[in-house]
């Protein structure tokens, strides 16, 4: 009797892991989602599809939970040398992959400014809930390697209705390198700062 109560709390705890892993999952594929039908419905509507996106993520992310905390000096300025640092491989890596990627450096979107919000605004709502939510739960879970492998697949994924299949492999290597430094910072800042800056980087 001891016994089955045992298994039967282990497999309880087990589900209870799995929901709280399944929950940011199902949050960015509903995002994603609003993300697309916008897009779909009014072709024009990027930016605003854009900036519902990440508005959509990151209020999913406190909905489940998450609270950003104020680092200590020696940990923003961890996360900020490790988050240019990142960048700087982020914005290398697709060119030496893919040097017909290069194509895409030099695309200037208008209004500048609205751009550069809504770039921001994405990014961090990505790297919140990827590396934040979902690594969190994950790595509770399973693991810090399970948690890089599933949000790199993640990350890799959620791109590819909107670049096609060609973006898995180098999307699952940025999404390594993302989790890497939230792996080696001990949180979301370095990744979400080193995506902002890659972002950022394409326009020049």
């Amino acid at each position: 009797m001891a016994g089955s109560v045992v298994v039967a709390r282990a497999g309880a705890a087990a589900g209870d892991r799995l929901a709280a892993v399944m929950a940011p999952v199902l949050l960015l594929l509903a995002a994603l989602g609003a993300r697309l039908a916008l897009e779909s419905w009014r072709p024009s509507a990027g930016l605003a599809a854009g900036a519902a996106f990440g508005v959509l993520l990151l209020a999913g992310c406190r909905a489940l939970g998450w609270r950003g905390g104020r680092p200590s000096i020696r940990h923003a300025s961890i996360s900020l040398a490790l988050g240019v640092i990142v960048a700087a491989v982020l914005v290398a890596l697709p060119v030496w992959l893919h040097p017909e990627t290069a194509a895409i450096v030099g695309i200037r979107p208008q209004p500048y400014a609205v751009w550069v919000g809504v770039t921001v605004l994405v990014a961090v709502g990505e790297e919140v809930l990827l590396r934040g939510v979902l690594f969190d739960r994950t790595q509770d879970a399973a693991g810090p390697v399970a948690a890089v492998a599933l949000t790199s697949v993640a990350f890799a994924l959620l791109h590819v209705p909107l670049y096609g299949l060609g973006v898995v492999p180098l999307d699952l290597a940025v999404g390594v390198a993302l989790g890497g430094s939230r792996l080696a910072s001990g949180g979301v800042t370095a990744p979400a700062l080193a995506h902002v800056l890659a972002d950022l980087a394409t326009w020049w």
